[in-house]
Parts: C-alpha cells; sequence; structure tokens
C-alpha cells in the first residue's frame, strides 16, 4: 500500500495540518512541532494540543504511524562548535519529547554541517546526539536521518555516509532509528535518479546496503536544480529537472510500500484562513498525479 501525504500548512494548529490532509485525501502527514528556525529545546507540548491533534488524525483516518515531525533546521549536531552542539542535542531530544508526546511515528532531521572537522568524528557527534534523544526519552517514536542535498560540508549527502552515522547507533538502540531520502536531495547530490528505472533502483539498493534496512520514508519533490547542482530547491512534481517518470519508477519500487511518502512541494495558499480546512490546491494536483503512477503496473 502507498501510503500519501504532504508537509501541509498548519494556519490554526497542527489539527489543522492533520484536517486539510485529510481533505485531500492523505493518508500520511509532515508536520513542524515548534517554529523550525529555533532550537525549541526549551519547548514543550501542552497536552490540550495533543488531544486536538490526535481527534483531528482520527478525523482524517490518519494513522498516527504515519505521521512525520520534522526538526529544526537549525539543530546541527554534526558540527564541531561545543556550545551550538549542546543545544542542538537539547533541540533533538526535545523535538522526540513533543513527538513522543502527540505519538507519532519518527521526527525526521538534517544532521547540518561538520565545519572544519573531520566528516568520520561528525558521524559519531551525530550518532551521540541519537543516542542521546532516544535514552532521554522513552518510546517507540524513531529518530530518523534525512539524506542532504550536499551544500557546503553537510552530513549525509551519500549512502555509505548515512550508514556510517547509523552504525555508531548500538544496536539496542537502532530499532528506533533510521533514514529517509529526499528526492530532490538525492539528485542535488550528485545521484541520478533521472537516468532509468535500473538506476534509481541502484541507488535505493546502494543505500539499503550501506544502511542495513531500507527507508523508513520519502520526501517526494522535484529539484530546481540540475544534477549534483547541491541546490536544496523543492519543485511541484514534473515541473523541475527530475520530471515526472523517475517518480512513476519510485511508485512501482518495493521500498515505497507501508512507509510515508510525503510531498514537500510548493503549496498555492499559503495565507490560508485559520479555521479553513481546505486542502492546498497544488497538494490535491500531486496527489492525484502520484496515485495515478502507483496505480499504473
Amino acid at each position: 500500500m502507498k501510503i500519501l501525504g504532504a508537509h501541509t500548512i498548519d494556519n490554526g494548529g497542527i489539527h489543522m495540518a492533520a484536517r486539510r490532509a485529510g481533505n485531500a485525501g492523505m493518508r500520511a502527514l509532515q508536520i513542524f512541532t515548534a517554529i523550525p528556525k529555533y532550537y525549541g529545546d526549551k519547548v514543550s507540548i501542552k497536552p490540550e494540543r495533543v488531544t486536538r491533534f490526535r481527534a483531528a488524525l482520527e478525523e482524517a483516518a490518519i494513522d498516527p504511524r504515519h505521521v512525520i515531525v520534522h526538526a529544526a533546521y537549525v539543530l546541527s549536531v554534526a558540527t564541531p562548535d561545543d556550545e551550538k552542539y549542546v543545544r542542538a542535542c537539547g533541540g533533538l531530544a526535545k523535538e522526540l519529547e513533543r513527538s513522543t508526546a502527540l505519538g507519532v511515528g519518527g521526527i525526521c532531521f538534517h544532521s547540518g554541517s561538520a565545519g572544519t572537522s573531520d566528516r568520520s568524528e561528525s558521524a559519531k557527534r551525530i550518532a551521540a546526539a541519537i543516542v542521546n534523544a532516544l535514552e532521554s526519552v522513552k518510546g517507540e517514536t524513531r529518530v530518523l536521518v534525512e539524506n542532504t542535498a550536499g551544500a557546503g560540508r553537510t552530513m549525509g549527502k551519500t549512502a555509505a555516509e548515512v550508514g556510517e552515522i547509523l552504525s555508531h547507533v548500538p544496536k539496542r538502540l537502532r530499532k528506533r532509528t533510521g533514514y529517509g531520502l529526499d528526492t530532490c536531495h538525492l539528485y542535488a547530490s550528485g545521484y541520478d535518479i533521472t537516468a532509468s528505472k535500473a538506476a534509481l533502483t541502484a541507488v535505493l539498493d546502494e543505500f539499503e546496503e550501506a544502511t542495513g534496512e531500507p527507508p523508513a520514508f520519502f520526501h517526494l519533490n522535484d529539484s530546481e536544480g540540475g544534477l549534483g547542482s547541491n541546490k536544496d530547491r523543492h519543485m511541484l512534481i514534473g515541473e523541475g529537472k527530475i520530471g515526472e517518470a523517475p517518480f512513476g519508477w519510485l511508485m512501482q519500487d518495493r521500498r515505497t510500500s507501508e512507509v510515508p511518502l510525503i510531498l514537500e512541494t510548493p503549496q498555492k495558499e499559503y495565507d490560508i484562513p485559520d479555521d479553513d480546512a481546505s486542502p492546498d490546491p497544488y497538494d490535491v494536483q500531486m496527489m492525484s498525479l502520484l496515485e495515478g503512477m502507483g496505480r499504473k503496473r
């Protein structure tokens, strides 16, 4: 089963994001639980917010296990700067606390830049931050590394690097972590998923071999930048440099079954009123396109 969803607009609260997803016929969802430009290391979630969100998920027929929380962009647990690292670690643990309270399936995060430090040492720092979060917060919610578009010295650009990060997580905690793949990031980082269906399959095989497991989620985004551009700029599927065909191939791959497939494509109505639960027209358009791809054999 293909579990399609999107990072919907949360004007009015995360429960409204869930209602908009449900009204678009989605079965998966991605949200922020705090302002993504701040560490959020001291932000807790109120019980009434949890109650509203869980009720909205039930109304929308979205399984909480198919909800991904995107952690704050500033949580650079790859950094060699001790002060920033401590805050980023605290922010990741607090994100897991909020997400566990909501009962969602996982949180995804960008590891950040290694800066001037050795990349292998940076991989160990990232893993240590994951372990700290998992040991601080008990529960079933997973902490998932997202691959990067590869700008500068950001970590998680290659399958080998994602595998190296996860290799430093103790076996007793490995079931509570994993990784996800963003199609724009793959292409922008140099993986040519447009060459052929076989080439796309080989890329997914490479990540699965390096990590010992398939992806726990996918972000489905076309790319404004070209192959190897390292530009993290998302576009509607079919309107970027990736084009429609690779998404059709991806929808036929076994690894896109039973995991959240999340659109992070542009929205048409960013200023939707807080009390308007209408789905975004672009989300409806993308859902229709992907559902059609999923039915083709």
